[in-house]
């Protein structure tokens, strides 16, 4: 038996990070391309809202900042970078990360 792949499982961890996120923003009202375009972003209000309503949120974020799949933008907001839109173009389709 081998041993898993450190890097198959951080991809993995990180697309299970990107799903959740894609769920939890649906419920909260929000749309993709709120965390897909640089020019926009989840604020700090839009983020304690998302840990609040998900326990798991603050990890998920962890998890994609660490990747290095999002970051905050100019205005100190929530986005995904250009790997976490790559990501998110390959698991959800290319309507899932228009920029617009």
């Amino acid at each position: 038996m081998t041993a898993p792949d450190p890097g198959n499982i951080a991809q993995r961890s990180l697309r299970q990070c990107l799903c959740n996120m894609a769920a939890l923003l649906y419920r909260q009202g929000h749309v993709l391309e709120t965390v897909s375009s640089p020019h926009r972003g989840l604020d700090a209000g839009a983020l304690r809202r998302l840990a609040e309503a998900e326990r798991n949120w603050p990890g998920h974020q962890r998890t994609l900042e660490q990747s290095k799949a999002a970051t905050y933008n100019i205005q100190r907001r929530f986005v995904l970078t250009d790997l976490g839109r790559e990501l998110l173009f390959e698991m959800f389709g290319e309507g899932a990360a228009d920029i617009a």
